[in-house]
């Protein structure tokens, strides 16, 4: 199983950024896909979650600025990231959980850092 990210980067706040997550190994029609993400000294929040039905939820904080979509051919999660602030600096992590078995696995994070 490999979940890879990808799209992090520098941006200035305002910018936009697209993370790119792409999974192998998974049923992938039959996770839940998510986007979670972690500050330094801080613990890992959950930033956006798709499920396989297709509804989402996003964290307080995100809403209306990024938008969680999947493409169930190409077997990808992705997380657009606009009006991005500096609080919004984390490293990012995919997130798969299957819906009937449980199994759950991260992918390694990428980085985003939002400058002032």
């Amino acid at each position: 199983v490999q979940l890879v990210e990808s799209g992090g980067g520098l941006v200035q706040a305002g910018g936009s950024l697209r993370l790119s997550c792409a999974a192998s190994g998974i049923n992938f029609r039959l996770n839940t896909m998510s986007w979670h993400r972690q500050a330094p000294g801080q613990q890992r929040e959950l930033v956006a979650v798709m499920r396989s039905s297709g509804t989402t939820n996003y964290a307080d904080s995100v809403k209306g600025r990024f938008t969680i979509s999947r493409d169930n051919a190409l077997h990808a999660v992705n997380l657009q990231l606009n009006s991005l602030e500096p609080e919004d600096t984390a490293v990012y992590y995919c997130h798969a959980h299957h819906d009937l078995l449980g199994s759950e696995y991260w992918g390694q994070g990428t980085l985003v850092t939002v400058s002032s």
